[in-house]
């Protein structure tokens, strides 16, 4: 029991951590703060208490979690790379406004006005794969092994709430992008079934165990 309340814990903290990177772009574009200020305040932080985590759990005999938390990170790497070529070949294509991870770097070093530069590219695609990769942790403190067809769904969901999201108005384009072209919608929805699916397929994989935080709670309650 002393096991799995552990675990649940910091598993709890670890998700609620997870949660803090890709949210703040969508603060700072909704203009309640700059994204250079929450980068201080909250990102760098969030990704401190992910590492103390992951080490942490290898010296109090939480193994199980430290390995979810580096296989949903891999996994939301290689998930964010799928999703590039379908974001990358809509923007070539004139589908998209612009490019989100060079946005995101001036944003982040707070140069707007100047533009960007290798310096804020750099940041700002570094800033992409992160929240790529909170996502991929994400998923898999949620749902264990999962299946692929749950990270496709997983995937699905995450560009529906994009399109909705005050990153879109803020780019002018309308919900769901329609005010720009047909395409807006296409890629990103391709783009984010490319990153689901990928994440399902390597989350599946690789997790040894299907420790689920839901799996673990009905656990907990049944022990009651």
């Amino acid at each position: 029991m002393k096991y799995e309340y552990k675990k649940l814990s910091l598993s709890l903290l670890a998700l609620l951590a997870a949660v803090i990177g890709p949210n703040l772009f969508v603060v700072a574009q909704a203009g309640y703060a700059n994204l250079s200020d929450l980068a201080v305040t909250y990102l760098f932080p969030s990704i401190a208490v992910l590492i103390i985590i992951h080490v942490l759990g290898y010296f109090i005999g939480l193994k199980e979690l430290s390995d979810q938390l580096r296989v949903g990170f891999v996994a939301g790497v290689i998930g964010t790379i799928g999703l590039e070529v379908f974001r990358i070949t809509g923007f070539n294509l004139g589908w998209m406004p612009g490019d989100l991870p060079k946005l995101m770097g001036v944003l982040l070093l707070d140069q707007f006005a100047l533009g960007p530069d290798t310096a804020s590219n750099i940041a700002g695609w570094s800033y992409h794969f992160w929240n790529g990769a909170a996502f991929g942790i994400i998923y898999s403190i949620l749902f264990g092994k999962g299946k692929v067809w749950l990270g496709s769904v997983y995937g699905f969901i995450m560009g529906v709430f994009f399109m909705i999201s005050p990153v879109v108005i803020a780019l002018g384009v309308g919900y769901f992008g329609v005010d720009f072209s047909v395409g807006f919608p296409i890629t990103v929805t391709l783009a984010h079934l490319a990153y689901g699916t990928l994440l399902g397929w390597f989350v599946y994989r690789w997790n040894k165990k299907d420790l689920s935080i839901f799996i673990l709670l009905k656990s907990l309650v049944n022990k009651k």
